[in-house]
């Protein structure tokens, strides 16, 4: 028999952060009756761009984490915030961290990034003919390095450990799951 969801008997916001907040959970078990607590860190949705330009190049971003303490190569992106919709989000991510726009963005889909304690969902979105549209505009916390790479070297990147983001991994399954078969020349 498939598990049934839990009663949430309890639920309070335990403390609020920039980006996220906690949360403290009191949930029946519907196969034992016993009550557990559970912690969930509440987030807004994320947002995820694949840019590809007119020549096969996707636009990656380079960029220090705090969380892992390195560099990493990415996609552009970032929340969703109050007023956005998850593609405006997308368009916006775009420009401010790259300087990169598209006249139009695809909605690839969303993962849930951790079921288990997390509420939120990332959209993945790709940006054909992506093109030069001014300048960077980052904010304080933010310093990126705009790379581009040939499409078809990305399953490399990936394969070589030089794209370890596991929510860029899952865009660029969502990516290529859409466009296979992708030529080892160019673009999709």
């Amino acid at each position: 028999m498939p598990p049934k969801p839990w009663d949430v008997v309890f639920s309070e916001r335990d403390r609020s952060y920039r980006v996220f907040s906690l949360r403290t959970d009191r949930a029946r078990s519907p196969r034992t009756r016993k009550i557990h607590r559970f912690f969930i860190l509440e987030s807004s949705s994320w947002v995820n761009v694949i840019p590809v330009t007119p020549q096969g190049e996707v636009v990656l971003v380079r960029q220090y984490r705090h969380g892992t303490r390195e560099v990493t190569l990415e996609i552009p992106g970032g929340l969703v915030e109050a007023n956005d919709t998850p593609e405006s989000a997308a368009a916006r991510e775009l420009l401010e961290e790259t300087g990169y726009g598209s006249k139009a963005l695809t909605l690839l889909g969303y993962v849930h990034p951790n079921p288990a304690i997390q509420n939120n969902r990332c959209y993945t979105y790709v940006a054909r003919d992506s093109f030069p549209a001014g300048g960077q505009q980052l904010d304080d916390r933010e310093d990126i390095q705009v790379i581009l790479e040939p499409v078809h070297r990305i399953p490399a990147l990936i394969q070589e450990g030089i794209i370890t983001h596991a929510l860029v991994l899952a865009a660029f399954y969502r990516f290529f799951m859409e466009y296979q078969p992708l030529s080892t020349e160019g673009t999709p």
